[in-house]
């Protein structure tokens, strides 16, 4: 796999990444959640926004009425983005955000290389070692 970098004609970024915004059902308790996993900080949470901080990234999370999560498995095929957490062991990780709120799904594809969770939306998130 080769790498490149993309920029203006003189080599700078024409923008950089402020934060990434995730449609959610219950922003405050999504806010909770991602905070708790990844050992982050809750900096914003009313009943239509959360956000967390940490590793100078930030996650934001909007009210949107009638949200849906992506299915899991999708059997049309209508992927939608996820995040993938690091992790040092699966096992481990999973039980610590089951606790939390996440839950497990039955489908796992990977063959154990990796493991998909849903968090409290619904939404499905992996986790890998």
């Amino acid at each position: 796999m080769s790498h490149t970098r993309s920029g203006t004609a003189n080599g700078e970024s024409a923008a950089a990444l402020s934060l990434v915004n995730i449609d959610s059902a219950d922003p405050a308790r999504l806010a909770r959640f991602y905070a708790a996993a990844l050992g982050w900080e809750v900096t914003y949470s009313d009943d239509n926004y959360g956000m967390v901080e940490g590793n100078g990234i930030k996650i934001g999370f909007g009210k949107i009425e009638g949200f849906r999560p992506a299915q899991w498995p999708d059997e049309a095929g209508a992927k939608r983005f996820h995040l993938d957490l690091q992790v040092d062991d699966l096992d481990e990780a999973t039980e610590s955000l089951c606790a939390i709120g996440a839950s497990q799904p039955d489908f796992q594809p990977g063959a154990g290389r990796w493991r998909v969770l849903l968090d409290p939306d619904g939404q499905p998130f992996c986790l890998n070692p």
